[in-house]
């Protein structure tokens, strides 16, 4: 079996969905892998790395995309967005990547139609036997911990307490909303570093885990809080009432913060405001905001998509997209392994042909398009 691993051609992003360490264990598996010229780039990893780990090198996207299996970081471009990728998909061949399946329908059906059976690889199911192959928590992990070493980057004062004979400088404080594999990974990263660290999510669920890294977990509703975890695992979207008490809650803590990062979103809706502009208005001069959510609209009133930008009050607000993607080489070797381990369970052993077991749970939960229709159940009608 053939499969081929694209370039990411959209901006920002640095990742490539193969390692010449999942290259050496595919071909091991009896796989063909061609990678196009320049994919690793972004993430320092040469052609000559690949070529070594025993992949061929293709000159452009449509031979790399000639393949049985396509892997890629990102949903693939289309003629409007300047590079046709979907174009160079053949038909009856797979495609593997974070699709955006749930807010772009139209791409999924433009995939159907080329004939390409995709895997949604943001829709792997949130259970224990998934852990290896999900991406989301794989990539959040990264993004967690760049945030607060960005947001310490921009913040003009030292994190953790210092005593010196000069006199005493206070540790920062650091205010986490969300405690989901981003959040808990900013609060463990935040703490390592110094600071005072208090954290919010709508879950109950989450105040141990906040609490076992060092952090203060601030209680709004207890018992709305314990009903609001679904079954997979993330957060629901509160009722106004229960808002309004969240914002009131942390209204006062956010004031006091040096540093703010939010990371609340819910899967294929806008993000929930969670700090408004009045409330950021309170914050002090040099303090910063990292909102991990900008791409789906932001948690935080003047969050401007992928620029840093400063309130009148002297607040920097940085609001990156694609976070993961700023530590490359890292979130590649990841998410590679991510595709890899969900990739084997398909694989034929001996011979590295693909054997789909269609009623795992795994392969119905991220199965989006095949036979030339839609088939996920989210998106299906």
């Amino acid at each position: 079996m053939q499969i081929g691993v694209l370039k990411e051609r959209r901006a920002g992003e640095t990742r490539v969905a193969a390692t010449p360490d999942t290259v050496k264990k595919l071909v091991a598996a009896g796989c063909k892998i061609t990678v196009e010229s320049g994919a690793g780039a972004g993430s320092q990893i040469s052609d000559a790395l690949f070529q070594e780990a025993g992949a061929s090198i293709a000159p452009n996207a449509a031979a790399a995309a000639a393949s049985d299996v396509v892997l890629k970081i990102q949903r693939p471009m289309t003629a409007a967005e300047g590079t046709d990728e979907i174009g160079y998909l053949k038909s009856g061949s797979v495609l593997m990547a974070h699709l955006s399946a749930l807010t772009d329908k139209p791409l999924m059906q433009a995939l159907a139609s080329q004939g390409v059976m995709s895997f949604a690889l943001e829709l792997m199911p949130r259970i224990s036997r998934a852990q290896s192959m999900d991406i989301l928590s794989s990539q959040s992990n990264l993004a967690g911990y760049k945030a607060v070493v960005d947001a310490a980057a921009t913040f003009g004062r030292a994190m953790p307490m210092m005593m010196t004979a000069a006199g005493t400088i206070a540790p920062a404080r650091v205010l986490v909303f969300g405690a989901g594999v981003a959040g808990l990974q900013a609060i463990a990263t935040a703490k390592r570093m110094g600071a005072v660290v208090y954290a919010t999510d709508v879950r109950y669920a989450t105040k141990e885990q906040v609490e076992s890294l060092g952090g203060k977990f601030i209680v709004v509703d207890e018992e709305k809080m314990k009903a609001a975890q679904t079954a997979g695992g993330y957060a629901k979207e509160m009722d106004d009432d229960f808002k309004k008490k969240q914002a009131d809650a942390v209204r006062a803590e956010v004031a006091k913060s040096d540093i703010v990062i939010t990371t609340a979103l819910i899967p294929g809706r806008p993000a929930p405001r969670l700090v408004a502009g009045d409330v950021v208005a309170l914050m002090k001069a040099g303090s910063v905001i990292v909102d991990l959510a900008a791409e789906a609209g932001g948690n935080v009133e003047g969050t401007v998509k992928d620029q840093a930008v400063m309130t009148a009050n002297g607040v920097t607000i940085l609001g990156y997209t694609n976070m993961s993607a700023r530590l490359g080489r890292d979130s590649s070797s990841l998410f590679a392994r991510n595709i890899f381990n969900f990739l084997t369970l398909m694989l034929e052993k001996g011979t590295g042909n693909l054997k789909i077991n269609w009623e795992d749970e795994l392969v119905k939960g991220t199965l989006v398009t095949k036979d030339g229709r839609i088939v996920h159940p989210s998106l299906a009608g």
